[in-house]
């Protein structure tokens, strides 16, 4: 798969900072006093300053739960998925959905999760049982 550029709206530079490379482990790229880059899991996620962050909808529904709309992640594999979620029960970090296998014993079966970061963005954490799956009806 090929790498994605994503750009967002974050409230302050120093808690994005605290968020992406403290709790998640993301290097930092280029930055300013107004915008910074982070190295998400090998896509570049483009976090900008703004006063504005949109209301969420929690419009999504899958598997029967409601997801808050837009919201970005990453596919990871399983022992990463593992340590990320390690990482955010260690950091107290509340989860909007908390980790749990979805579509078990089905195409498609995966782990997934949902947190806000600091600024209130939601992001989704999933891992494939078979990557080969990803994309699967």
């Amino acid at each position: 798969m090929n790498a994605f550029h994503y750009a967002f709206k974050v409230r302050d530079i120093k808690t994005t900072r605290k968020f992406y490379i403290e709790i998640l482990g993301c290097e930092e790229g280029r930055s300013t006093e107004t915008w910074i880059d982070f190295n998400f899991f090998g896509n570049q996620l483009s976090a900008h300053l703004s006063d504005r962050i949109p209301e969420l909808d929690y419009c999504g529904k899958v598997d029967g739960i409601s997801v808050p709309i837009p919201h970005f992640g990453c596919l990871l594999e399983i022992d990463q998925f593992k340590k990320i979620q390690e990482k955010l029960e260690f950091e107290n970090i509340e989860f909007i959905v908390k980790p749990y296998k979805r579509y078990e014993g089905q195409a498609g079966e995966q782990l997934t999760m949902f947190v806000f970061d600091f600024s209130g963005n939601p992001i989704e954490f999933k891992a494939f049982s078979r990557q080969d799956e990803v994309f699967s009806v």
